[in-house]
């Protein structure tokens, strides 16, 4: 299920890249990490079994690898540089989507007293 939520959090960031991305980087960047954050709320709450912080600090950080991964990929394939999902290398911005990527899904941690009833 991590990986499922990441591909469909992954096109989405994509598509918005394709859309903003010769517009305002800022509003880019903005977009994208609302997308990641709004596919981290529908993974915690529909598929996390476990919805703790260990839980979610392991996916945002799985999601982060993937995208990395998935950028190596796609440059080496393409034969041109890629970075629709994390940002441009030489860009303070791609900073926030990182900590985005990994952040996201710990938002909607919850502590575990909190499941129990």
């Amino acid at each position: 299920m991590v990986v499922l939520f990441w591909i469909i959090a992954a096109l989405i960031v994509a598509c918005a890249e394709g859309t903003l991305g010769h517009g305002s980087p800022v509003a880019c960047v903005a977009l994208k990490t609302c997308a990641i954050v709004m596919v981290a709320f529908v993974y915690m709450r529909l598929a996390a079994i476990e919805m703790s912080l260990d839980h979610a600090l392991l996916v945002g950080v799985t999601w982060l690898l993937l995208a990395m991964v998935a950028e190596i990929v796609e440059t080496r394939h393409l034969g041109h540089d890629w970075f629709e999902l994390l940002g441009s290398p030489d860009s303070a911005l791609r900073n926030v989507l990182m900590i985005a990527w990994i952040v996201a899904p710990a938002l909607f941690a919850r502590n575990g007293e909190g499941l129990q009833r």
